[in-house]
């Protein structure tokens, strides 16, 4: 497609699993190798597309997204009716399938019922750098809305020379054009005849104001939810293909681990085909329990070297920054006025460190992925919230060009940021070229738990300086290795330092649910609540009176306002408050708690979010991400943590990694801000900023002990 349009869209930091190394690189056979070499400059080109395509390990370049300004690349009408929309975003429960309807639904005027959505397949639809970031909304929602609202203008022209008459006589509605003055009317099917709508979509085209939707700003049901509830929905670890293989994995005995010896004697006599190639040693089996038993019985001898403890993570991190810019792309420091001075002049002083743990995404289902080869094309079905990246790692890793790839996303259950790479798509496809036949890997659970990428931990160091009336005058923060999302103050400070310190991590980490900005807002919330109490001031009247964006004082006033902040309380009841600006959203959110000192018993009895993300596309599934986001941050808050000792997960396992029960949900009241008058914004990652600093400020206001690490209660508050 010649004619295009250029949209910027600013990468987020600390994604660090696209910029590592590729998690495999296979050994070419002599074949392949003299195949490869007689394909002249495509020895050095194959590799490029994968090389540098956003986010497919170029995250340190801000480039702009190219797209497609031809209707039909988005959009086709076909003869019976049906509209067809393309888009590569994926589907992982956040319910973006249905969000994206209502935007083509209101723009082309045609019944939600009739749109089916093509999403995250590589060969059919536009390309696009990954679901993740909140960016849907903001992004995919204006573009999808612009690509509706030409083709409904396309087709009433359309209709307007059929009739031979002034387009501006007619009117679309419900899949078709219609004259008031004659009411004479013809289908959409009818003016495109099932052609390809070949006109471009254009950079100013009028959208629908948000005070006159009629579908978008609604609650529509979720699209295809009855085959969700009625189990007729085929996840990734659901695909079949006929003479299908199951494959598994030999796992190392620890991280960074080298193989130098493999014998598979014994799982080859078991009829299974055997791969070992470089640090890769696999099998594919005519049952998954027949893979395993075979994968089992290979002997193998690996070396590695010593790693470190998750008992000395803090102390390590803080010893192993490394030296540059922060490698995501974020910019690594923030200055402003003369800290130094401003501290040594301020009325109250004071220095604190939050940490942060390592914690795991525990997806509903874990990574799954089932490839094909068909002469030197390869298909791919995997759960991944980045197909196309996905399809360039599986380029890489074979030496092929990307137009010879295709990955296909079964809507998948769930992400939070971890399904990124394409380690299970790779695996999947070794296999499936060695056995000549369809391959399907799927994780267990403790290999989802020990292989995939955590999120960050960090050690968090912030100093304050602020007048005897509230007025903070300093600010110094200091993050090792968590990221730099959310690191920047949003209360009016005019003395700040801000620094992101990377670190070599001891673990594999990556992008998870809001990035490092959970812990930056439970370090800075947490902060400010400590702030309050040394001044004796109530905390939302010191946030509030060095707070002055418009926005965010909304959310906090909001949140009060339903929590029925300044009440009185009981015995071993406390409450607190978090929240922040992040992904283009505002939260903020309040806590109630309930601790037995006896026990050390910690209980979240209510919390109440109030947030605002601009107008309203879908208010149900607004509060569903907020509710879901609160649930889900329950875990890191409380207990969640990844132990590790010598380059092994200690508790790789759901009956030893604590996630949030139905026993621990509190009540979830959430306050939604429709602001008609600002532009759409996502909403799965912000809501979940404010609960941490939340619950650690309740229990404090309900104990007077002051907890600064998460997880804030792994084995209940400790009574000594």
């Amino acid at each position: 497609m010649s004619d295009r349009t250029q949209v910027d869209v600013p990468l987020e930091p600390e994604r660090y699993e696209l910029t590592a190394a590729a998690p495999y690189r296979f050994d070419l056979d002599r074949r392949e190798f003299f195949k490869f070499l007689g394909a002249g400059v495509l020895v050095v080109s194959v590799l490029k597309p994968a090389l540098t395509a956003q986010e497919s390990g170029g995250a340190r370049q801000r480039r702009s997204d190219s797209l497609p300004k031809e209707i039909n690349a988005w959009l086709h009408i076909g003869e019976n009716g049906r509209v067809t929309v393309y888009t590569g975003k994926a589907e992982m429960g956040q319910n973006i399938r249905t969000s994206l309807s209502q935007a083509v639904s209101e723009e082309l005027h045609v019944p939600i019922e009739k749109i089916d959505m093509v999403m995250g397949d590589t060969q059919l639809t536009p390309f696009d750098m990954g679901t993740f970031g909140s960016r849907t909304t903001p992004t995919m929602n204006p573009q999808l809305r612009k690509v509706a609202a030409a083709a409904r203008e396309m087709l009433i022209g359309l209709a307007a020379a059929l009739w031979q008459t002034d387009r501006e006589h007619l009117v679309a509605a419900e899949g078709q054009v219609t004259n008031p003055q004659n009411n004479r009317s013809v289908e959409f099917a009818k003016l495109t005849k099932g052609q390809q709508l070949t006109q471009t979509v254009a950079d100013d085209i009028p959208l629908i104001p948000a005070t006159n939707w009629k579908v978008a700003g609604q609650s529509a049901p979720k699209v295809d939810g009855r085959e969700f509830v009625t189990g007729r929905h085929r996840y990734p670890s659901d695909q079949k293909l006929p003479d299908m293989l199951y494959g598994k994995v030999l796992r190392p005995t620890s991280f960074n681990a080298t193989v130098v010896l493999v014998d598979a004697q014994k799982a080859e006599q078991m009829g299974a085909t055997v791969v070992h190639d470089g640090n890769f040693v696999g099998v594919a089996a005519q049952s998954s329990d027949l893979a395993t038993a075979a994968v089992a019985a290979i002997h193998a001898e690996w070396t590695s070297k010593p790693q470190p403890s998750g008992k000395e993570l803090f102390d390590y991190l803080r010893k192993n920054a490394v030296e540059g810019k922060d490698p995501t792309g974020d910019g690594d420091r923030f200055d402003a006025g003369t800290v130094d001075q401003a501290l040594g002049s301020a009325d109250h002083r004071l220095q604190q460190t939050y940490t942060v743990s390592y914690i795991a995404h525990v997806p509903l289902e874990p990574r799954a992925a089932l490839a094909k080869w068909d002469g030197d094309n390869l298909t791919v079905w995997t759960g991944t919230q980045r197909p196309f990246g996905v399809r360039g790692q599986l380029a890489e890793a074979f030496r092929m060009p990307e137009d010879r790839v295709r990955v296909l996303m079964p809507d998948t259950g769930s992400g939070y940021g971890g399904k990124h790479t394409g380690e299970t798509a790779i695996e999947a496809a070794r296999l499936a070229r060695a056995a000549k036949r369809p391959v399907k890997v799927v994780w267990t659970r403790e290999e989802e738990f020990t292989w995939a990428y955590f999120r960050p931990a960090g050690v968090i160091d912030v100093t304050s300086g602020v007048r005897s009336d509230g007025t903070i005058t300093a600010w110094e923060f200091h993050n090792y290795n968590s990221g730099s999302a959310g690191i920047r103050t949003y209360y009016e400070v005019p003395n700040q330092r801000v620094v992101f310190h990377a670190v070599d991590s001891p673990l594999r980490q990556g992008s998870y649910r809001a990035l490092a900005a959970t812990a930056n807002h439970f370090a800075r919330e947490s902060h400010m609540d400590e702030i309050a109490h040394s001044l004796k001031m109530d905390p939302l009247e010191f946030r509030l009176k060095n707070l002055k964006d418009e926005r965010l004082r909304a959310v906090f006033e909001a949140a009060a306002k339903q929590f029925g902040w300044g009440k009185s309380k009981t015995a071993g009841q406390g409450f607190g408050m978090g929240g922040g600006y992040e992904k283009l959203g505002n939260i903020a959110t309040f806590a109630e708690v309930h601790v037995d000192r006896k026990s050390g018993n910690v209980k979240v009895v209510r919390v109440v979010s109030a947030f605002e993300c601009g107008a309203i596309v879908n208010p149900d599934n607004l509060r569903n991400q907020v509710e879901g986001s609160n649930v889900q941050g329950l875990g890191g808050a409380l207990f969640e943590a990844i132990e590790f000792d010598n380059g092994k997960i200690l508790n790789g396992r759901i009956s030893e990694y604590r996630v949030p029960r139905f026993s621990d949900v509190p009540v979830l009241e959430t306050v939604l801000l429709d602001r008609k008058d600002l532009p759409s914004s996502g909403a799965g990652e912000c809501p979940m900023v404010g609960l941490a600093p939340a619950i650690a400020n309740a229990i404090f206001d309900a104990t007077g002990v002051r907890l600064r690490s998460l997880p804030l209660v792994p084995d209940g508050l400790k009574t000594s």
